[in-house]
């Protein structure tokens, strides 16, 4: 039985304010109005970013149904969809791929204006939303909202995969994976005999590590107060793994020491003010990059000496990687299938749907790297 132009009646975890656990709900998800796609999600990853949205860091309304990292397969597609069929696999785009806009047409850009990200509208491009629970409108998360059994999505927010490719590990690419990898290779553009930092040794900041091992890097320093992450960082590609707690002074002096001069790249991956000013200032003084993955909590300002500027330092922002996201996840799910970077080390704990709190307690408590929920 088609369920093609149909409302679909499914599970979902909403979030109906900030601060409570998830609940699970019967939510009626609308067929896919034009240029629309229906998805059923198979597998999600749990990103620090949803954590932000419950803990009222990134501001959403609600009620939400949180969830941008996944992979599944298309239920049913609206009118004036040709590149996409039902069957197809694919990743949703929290950020899109308009191919119209300005930063679409501009080769160094990807945040595509159709993105919902720093608008918090929780709404589809059309200013609607297509899913209901208990009579009551629940918005959409960055244009994805992948925590539940059905999503729709803008076109230009999927991007079609291999069909043979593992969507409990690549999903990975939707978010995490892509966004510290990127970061290292497109935003950096990291080279080969180069120093670099990396803050926080999360999913993202992982990534980070592989993306410098890749482009050759001769030193890669991992910096994390947690130092049950150093293992995993190790087996990545870090050649040094450092806890600021283990010193008394602070620890960009530390960085400064151990490499003479500053690293060439440094990346904060956490999402702190400190962090940030000391990622910036731990870089080479005249030619040192420093990027700036971590989402920054709202309404914080950072306070820095413009003096570490003007002696020549570039500092910089990343968002997905720097990729061109409709272009880019179908060839990092082919560079996956031929086996040119792991996602394996990445994923510590695999989870039914259902168990989304328990995911989220691993998350906080520092015990995962990332948490695939499994539909």
């Amino acid at each position: 039985m088609s369920t093609a132009g149909k409302v679909i009646k499914c599970k979902a975890a909403v979030l109906w304010e900030a601060n409570k656990p998830f609940s699970i709900e019967e939510v009626e998800v609308a067929p896919p109005k034009e240029h629309e796609v229906r998805i059923k999600i198979m597998a999600t990853g749990i990103c620090r970013s949803d954590d932000h949205v419950i803990t009222g860091v990134l501001v959403m309304p609600f009620p939400i149904i949180l969830g941008h990292e996944a992979a599944g397969v298309v239920e049913s597609v609206g009118q004036g969809v040709t590149l996409i069929k039902p069957g197809d696999k694919v990743i949703p785009l929290f950020v899109p791929q308009c191919g119209e806009c300005k930063s679409c047409l501009n080769t160094k850009g990807n945040l595509c204006s159709k993105t919902d990200l720093g608008t918090s509208a929780g709404l589809m491009p059309d200013g609607t939303t297509r899913f209901t629970c208990k009579g009551k409108a629940i918005h959409h998360f960055l244009g994805t909202s992948t925590f539940t059994e059905y999503t729709v999505v803008h076109e230009s927010a999927v991007a079609k995969i291999d069909s043979a490719a593992p969507l409990d590990k690549v999903c990975l690419i939707g978010c995490g994976f892509s966004t510290g990898y990127g970061a290292a290779l497109q935003t950096a553009k990291v080279e080969s005999g180069s120093t670099c930092a990396v803050f926080g040794l999360g999913g993202v900041g992982l990534s980070v590590v592989m993306g410098c091992k890749v482009a050759g890097a001769s030193r890669i320093i991992a910096v994390d107060i947690n130092k049950d992450k150093f293992a995993k960082a190790k087996e990545l590609g870090a050649t040094d793994c450092i806890n600021p707690k283990d010193f008394n002074k602070p620890i960009h002096e530390v960085l400064m020491e151990m490499t003479g001069q500053g690293v060439d790249y440094s990346f904060e991956v956490i999402g702190r003010e400190d962090t940030m000013t000391a990622a910036l200032a731990c870089c080479q003084r005249n030619y040192g990059v420093s990027v700036i993955v971590g989402v920054p909590p709202a309404k914080q300002k950072v306070t820095f000496d413009p003096m570490l500027l003007f002696t020549g330092r570039s500092w910089k922002g990343s968002v997905f990687g720097g990729w061109k996201s409709k272009d880019a996840v179908p060839k990092l799910v082919a560079d996956y299938m031929k086996k040119k970077f792991v996602l394996d080390p990445l994923i510590t704990h695999t989870l039914p749907w259902t168990k989304i709190n328990e995911g989220f307690d691993l998350l906080r408590t520092g015990k995962s790297i990332r948490t695939v929920l499994m539909f």
